[in-house]
């Protein structure tokens, strides 16, 4: 992916770094010149933001007030030219850059124009979507092609470095989105968050072949006895995920599929992870866990396949009847108080915070299950035989 760091690498005539080398690191999503307010309607996520200081929209003032206002709004880095370099930019906004790690550039008045570095960066961005575009292709007809013969694998293996005589798994990053009101930069803010997890997934050890596909990322690794894969896959996900720029909006889970050295079975992989993706949400520990394996099943998979789901159901159903029944009568949430009980560690501070209730409100919700079930809900044994019942009818019929 494009880098504040790549424009340095550009050379332009009269463009130099002058604070937030930290920052250099920070993707680049696309240039925006700054004209006109509210700027949060035309700008964009991981924009590198350009300014003119003319000295009637921007002095220096106004300078220091929009660089502020256009840090707050994701931009990943700032390039300032001043008029025929009138005045040299204020101190207190170099220090900033470097407080902030927001890559700061000048952009001498008789050196490049900002049309050189709005061209530059566009060229780099198309140059960088063909090469990601050639790897997704790769990745896909390895998938879903419909002849994957010996040639073919060859050809990726030379071409990525990939040993298919070692086992490789197939996951899939699953985005959960928070919307605004404006759609068109939404799905710009989505493209930026899904350039730096490209850019993420480039760099880490495991070398993943990568692809977007469907609103989803396709990942293809070497399965390690380490599980030092997963491990990063993991580390990568909490790090994008907790950013200022995208916490709260974006929230990603990686659903693996089984490991195989055969290719032909990569697509059986896939189809697995892909299978799991509607019941992410309802697996144990699931609202902690970055990645998540088909394995999780454990042996629930072997009831699921044994050809006995009907009884199955009626027995789980039986079990559960008291408290659908009252929740469908009362409009309460009685079953799924009782799942995020057990997912918090029988905590009643932690699920009241997980559910958003008054503690007293799940004290009174929990007195009620116990009413309806008729037992304790400390009798152990009694309440993990109610939750596999939640597990199964979650799991096999969502």
């Amino acid at each position: 992916m494009i880098t504040c760091k790549d424009i340095l690498k550009l050379n332009l005539d009269g463009v130099s770094l002058i604070a937030g080398e930290e920052g250099l690191d920070n993707v680049i999503s696309w240039t925006y010149l700054c004209q006109t307010r509210p700027y949060a309607d035309h700008m964009s996520r991981g924009n590198f933001a350009l300014i003119v200081v003319d000295f009637v929209r921007f002095d220096m003032a106004e300078l220091v007030r929009t660089s502020h206002e256009l840090y707050e709004l994701g931009i990943s880095g700032l390039g300032i030219s001043v008029m025929e370099d009138k005045e040299d930019l204020p101190l207190e906004l170099i220090v900033w850059a470097n407080e902030v790690n927001l890559p700061l550039f000048y952009v001498r008045w008789e050196g490049a124009s900002f049309v050189d570095i709005d061209q530059s960066i566009g060229k780099l961005l198309t140059a960088d979507e063909i090469k990601i575009r050639k790897s997704g292709d790769y990745l896909y007809n390895l998938l879903f092609g419909y002849d994957i013969n010996q040639r073919y694998i060859e050809k990726i293996s030379t071409q990525f470095g990939l040993d298919f005589t070692r086992p490789y798994r197939v996951g899939i990053i699953v985005v959960d989105r928070t919307y605004g009101v404006n759609l068109e930069t939404d799905e710009h803010n989505y493209e930026y968050y899904a350039n730096c997890m490209n850019r993420e997934v480039e760099h880490m050890e495991c070398r993943p072949v990568f692809m977007k596909f469907l609103n989803k990322f396709v990942l293809l690794f070497e399965e390690k006895s380490d599980k030092s894969a997963e491990k990063e896959i993991e580390k990568v996900l909490q790090k994008l995920d907790s950013l200022p720029r995208f916490k709260g909006y974006f929230k990603s889970t990686c659903i693996l599929g089984p490991a195989s050295s055969n290719p032909a079975d990569f697509a059986k992989s896939y189809t697995q992870a892909k299978n799991l993706i509607p019941k992410k949400d309802f697996l144990p520990h699931s609202r902690n866990k970055k990645v998540i394996s088909a394995s999780v099943l454990g042996l629930y998979k072997f009831m699921f396949n044994s050809g006995n789901q009907g009884e199955i159901f009626e027995y789980c159903s039986e079990k559960l009847r008291p408290l659908e029944e009252y929740d469908h009568a009362n409009g309460t949430d009685l079953v799924e108080t009782c799942w995020a009980y057990y997912l918090n560690g029988f905590s009643v501070s932690a699920t009241a915070d997980d559910m958003f209730i008054h503690r007293n409100s799940l004290q009174y919700r929990l007195k009620k299950i116990e009413e309806l079930i008729d037992f304790p809900l400390d009798d152990y044994t009694e309440f993990l035989d109610l939750i596999n019942c939640i597990y199964v009818k979650r799991m096999m019929f969502g």
